[in-house]
């Protein structure tokens, strides 16, 4: 429960901060499926590659049951994706 907690603060603060976030995906394990499932599709970028690095540094960090961590890097994540 500390930990969903800690990851909705996480999200909050991370919408407040960037206008752009707002459109982003919530930091769940069901949402970084989906992005994770979205990226299978698309053609191999650099963007895409900044993508994979962050995915799999969040899927480490959560692992580990360090979700703000995980946050952090799913949040680069979809940043990265947004860049062309």
């Amino acid at each position: 429960m500390r930990t969903l907690l800690t990851a909705a603060a996480f999200v909050a603060f991370a919408l407040s901060v960037s206008p752009a976030s707002a459109a982003m995906m919530a930091c769940t394990g069901e949402n970084m499926m989906k992005s994770t499932a979205a990226m299978t599709g698309t053609a191999d970028t650099p963007a895409k590659m900044a993508m994979n690095k962050e995915m799999a540094m969040a899927n480490t960090d959560m692992s580990m049951g360090k979700m703000k961590g995980a946050c952090m890097h799913y949040m680069k994540a979809q940043k990265a994706m947004m860049m062309k």
